[in-house]
């Protein structure tokens, strides 16, 4: 968590909070989609995360995948926005959030997969028919295309 949502947190609890925030989708050689699962027991998610106070989108992606995967990639294109109720989490925690989600679709430049961030337990590659359930509603056609 950032030190600007820790402040807010401090301020207004475990109430609904609205974040500008930011998704990866990163495929393999084979199309394989890459996720991350939560050490927190959240289960799967894409490599996601805020967006801190002064950051470009496309540097918080970066930023984001870098930390949860180890992987330095660069933004291709953007390939949604979403959000309202069905963006909404409660974390164990009790913290409730509202994400706007710029979902991008990004190449990885190099890496081998080791992260820094204690948010990571594991990461895997999943094909489109395998894949686990995600905590946010990504539409799995976008996923995938």
């Amino acid at each position: 968590m950032t030190s600007h949502v820790m402040e807010l947190r401090g301020l207004i609890g475990n109430r609904l909070l609205l974040l500008p925030s930011v998704a990866a989708v990163i495929h393999d050689h084979t199309g394989k989609l890459l996720l991350q699962e939560k050490a927190s027991g959240e289960g799967w998610s894409l490599p996601a995360g805020a967006i801190e106070l002064g950051e470009t989108p496309q540097d918080a992606v970066i930023r984001e995948v870098k930390e949860e995967t180890g992987l330095r990639v660069t933004s291709t294109s953007v390939l949604g926005v979403y959000g309202g109720s069905e963006f909404r989490y409660t974390y164990p925690n009790g913290h409730q959030v509202e994400y706007v989600v710029t979902l991008f679709k990004c190449q990885v430049l190099e890496g081998e997969g080791t992260w820094t961030d204690a948010e990571t337990k594991s990461l895997r590659y999943f094909a489109r028919d395998d894949m686990p359930p995600l905590a946010l509603p990504y539409p799995v056609s976008t996923l995938f295309s």
